[in-house]
């Protein structure tokens, strides 16, 4: 009997908490169409303590690879995010367009030693004695900077040359 009673009475409590709530819920819908918004929409500020949006970056010829990094990035990222199977001169070509200069650019083959497509290529920019270093592929795309090494390029081992 005392489990009977005990059982009724936490239906019952459940019965009143969802009428309870759904009673709260109803409140919170209009009972007719309004033509304007409730409360005006405000747009967030610098001032409100939120970041103030960055500037696109800008290519600096007369800059070292760090200064250049977040343009490499954008041009970079642009072209080969998610993109797996772009080729070197499509990669050489458009830094060469984002005003990169083409005879301090490095690239490595498009294809291994045996012929096969490289499941990566490597890709550099030699700017005021440092280098700013692309890779794209499989890894999809990555960039640091580096030093100039001291025999005056910015990749180590087999390179391709950039003859068009």
């Amino acid at each position: 009997m005392r489990a009977q009673r005990a059982r009724r009475i936490r239906h019952l409590i459940g019965v009143l908490a969802t009428i309870s709530i759904g009673g709260v819920l109803a409140g919170c819908v209009p009972t007719q169409a309004t033509s304007t918004p409730a409360s005006p929409t405000i747009a967030p500020s610098a001032s409100a303590g939120l970041p103030a949006p960055r500037p696109k970056p800008t290519l600096d010829p007369t800059g070292t690879a760090q200064d250049n990094a977040a343009y490499f990035r954008a041009v970079g990222y642009a072209l080969l995010h998610h993109h797996d199977n772009v080729k070197g001169r499509k990669i050489i070509d458009t830094f060469v367009k984002a005003g990169f200069n083409k005879k301090d650019m490095e690239i490595t083959p498009d294809k291994t030693s045996i012929g096969l497509d490289a499941w990566n290529i490597e890709f550099s920019v030699r700017m005021n004695g440092t280098c700013l270093i692309g890779q794209s592929g499989n890894v999809d795309f990555h960039y640091f900077v580096a030093p100039l090494l001291s025999t005056g390029r910015c990749l180590i081992g087999r390179t391709r040359t950039i003859d068009w």
